[in-house]
């Protein structure tokens, strides 16, 4: 009989992706040095594990405080209870630099890409990539494709 988890799936059901994990294997090993494929599946299992452990912690942690939804917070908290108390410093800092790393992304649901630019700038460059796309779509090469000027009506931005 198959083992599940306590959503009732198949634990099997839940995986990470074998080439990115493959790449981290072997970025974490001398050049030298071979991982057999059924050694690095255990690792791969090894993983998911540990996430599946981290997760449900840092749920119970989570529900001990009365909230909905799990907080970096919790799963530093989490990874003290299970006894990895030594990796919080670097697990911190890790997510410190993610946050560096996305701050240029979207914040809040507002678009904060190219927010330098005037509307009419953010406009203009809009219309060039449709124009590229529409080039690309009818198999004309982007560079002799030439954008359309803007409209002088208020532009609509959704982002």
């Amino acid at each position: 009989m198959e083992s599940m988890d306590i959503v009732g799936k198949a634990k099997e059901d839940a995986s990470l992706p074998k080439a990115t994990m493959t790449k981290i294997i072997k970025e974490m090993l001398p050049p030298d040095v071979r991982v057999a494929r059924d050694t690095q599946d255990l690792l791969i299992e090894c993983c998911v594990e540990f996430i599946n452990l981290i997760s449900s912690e840092s749920n119970e942690v989570c529900s001990r405080e009365d909230k909905r939804t799990i907080a970096p917070e919790h799963v530093l908290k989490a990874l003290e209870v299970l006894g990895f108390g030594d990796y919080i410093e670097d697990v911190y800092a890790a997510y410190e630099q993610h946050k560096v790393e996305t701050a240029d992304t979207v914040k809040g649901g507002k678009c904060t890409i190219g927010a330098e630019m005037t509307e009419e700038e953010a406009l203009a460059e809009q219309q060039r990539m449709f124009a590229e796309a529409r080039a690309r779509m009818n198999g004309v090469a982007a560079a002799t494709a030439t954008a359309p000027k803007p409209p002088d009506a208020e532009p609509n931005m959704n982002c």
